[in-house]
């Protein structure tokens, strides 16, 4: 199994070129293809876009998505309203990934959508055909990614969507980002209380410049917390963001790091010392999560986080994953309650070695590899994983003081 050996070798300064986002990549590629010709620069090079951009570029009716998660929601109900038979499947992990709450809501507006294997879960056959719409009920606490699917392909539907979310919403940022998207390429959308309504109607044709990653720039957060007298500059950030994770500037302002905002960069720099114990919802930012959690067991800052449930159905049960990874360098987490983990400053013992496993789970690499700065030297495995989102992150600690050494 190939690892990589993290060391930190220097002072940490200079700037870094953030990529591109693959939630708003993944979302302009769909409306783009919606809308018929419209232009989209700057798009993410990660293997989450490229499976999207491999989808609509190419005339074969069987589609293998891999692990790209986004894809195969956004393919879902893409497909179901494009003319033909589709089937669509991914990795393994994939077929473990639930989409019955999508397929239900498809179906319930007309879509016929067929389980090839066990119910509620890829791969899936598809008999694309026009959509009659209608009034569709989900659950607002699950992925919104489901939600997303939907709404974009609403303009297309014979009566359009009456969407009614039910319960607490989740990523609520993510839905609103969706909906100002469409609005970019030229429909109306209306988000009363827990009803979004969709008439019927066409994308126009338009030009749109995606915005580069705020989550990718939550692991420099996290390296500069860990730093003492270090900044950076992160290329190619606005302060108002489409992007919920955003508010990683607001969260790591408790861990001792100020943004300053300028024209189109951002500075972040450590100034001050972490408070000693942090309560966050993460609800509206859950793929912030890992993160923040590695952050604060290596600054010594207990926490109690909730609005950690979909982190069960993501590339791995990432709660699990982070109980196991971070027992390895000595923190005992606890799981409270559903979607819950806290850690009240208990330290195990540890072997000394740090090897930290993935799960094919991009964020998991790029969470635990600035802990090379507390425990000297850190093994990654299966370090490729991050071609899912941040393709270049390796290289980009290689140019910032990290020795990255492959084994």
């Amino acid at each position: 199994m190939k690892s990589n050996c993290i060391i930190l070798s220097k002072k940490i300064s200079g700037s870094v070129i953030l990529p591109a986002s693959k939630s708003i990549s993944n979302r302009a590629l769909i409306l783009k293809a919606l809308s018929g010709s419209s232009d989209v620069k700057n798009l993410s090079c990660c293997d989450d876009t490229d499976a999207v951009v491999a989808a609509l570029s190419s005339f074969k009716n069987e589609i293998n998505v891999g692990a790209a998660g986004t894809a195969m929601r956004f393919l879902t109900a893409y497909l179901s309203l494009k003319a033909g038979e589709w089937q669509i499947t991914g990795s393994e992990r994939m077929l473990h990934r639930p989409i019955k709450i999508l397929v239900d809501a498809l179906r319930n507006i007309g879509a016929d959508i067929e389980y090839l294997n066990e119910e509620g879960f890829p791969p899936l056959r598809i008999k694309g055909h026009s959509l009659i719409g209608g009034d569709i009920e989900i659950d607002g606490s699950v992925s919104s990614q489901y939600i997303s699917a939907l709404l974009m392909i609403a303009p297309y539907t014979q009566n359009g969507i009456n969407m009614y979310l039910n319960g607490k919403i989740s990523s609520k940022p993510y839905i609103k980002m969706t909906l100002s998207m469409m609005e970019s390429f030229g429909v109306s959308t209306v988000w009363h209380d827990n009803v979004i309504k969709i008439f019927p109607q066409k994308y126009s044709n338009t030009s749109y410049i995606v915005e580069n990653d705020w989550s990718a720039a939550s692991y420099w957060y996290e390296i500069i917390s860990l730093t003492e007298n270090a900044e950076l500059e992160l290329i190619g950030l606005s302060k108002n963001s489409l992007q919920g994770d955003s508010v990683v500037a607001t969260i790591f302002e408790s861990l001792g790091v100020q943004t300053e905002y300028l024209n189109g960069n951002v500075r972040i720099k450590k100034t001050s010392t972490p408070v000693k114990k942090l309560f966050y919802d993460f609800n509206s930012c859950p793929d912030l999560a890992q993160t923040i959690v590695v952050t604060c067991c290596l600054l010594g800052v207990q926490f109690n986080f909730c609005g950690l449930q979909s982190l069960k159905i993501k590339e791995t049960d990432r709660i699990a994953a982070l109980k196991k990874e971070c027992a390895k360098m000595g923190f005992k987490l606890e799981e409270i309650g559903i979607g819950e983990l806290s850690w009240n400053g208990l330290k195990i013992e540890t072997s000394g070695e740090f090897s930290i496993d993935t799960y094919d789970d991009h964020r998991m690499a790029m969470a635990f590899a600035p802990a090379a700065m507390c425990l000297q030297n850190i093994l990654i495995n299966n370090p490729n994983v991050v071609s899912k989102s941040y393709p270049l992150f390796w290289e980009d600690l290689k140019e910032h003081g990290f020795l990255v050494l492959s084994q």
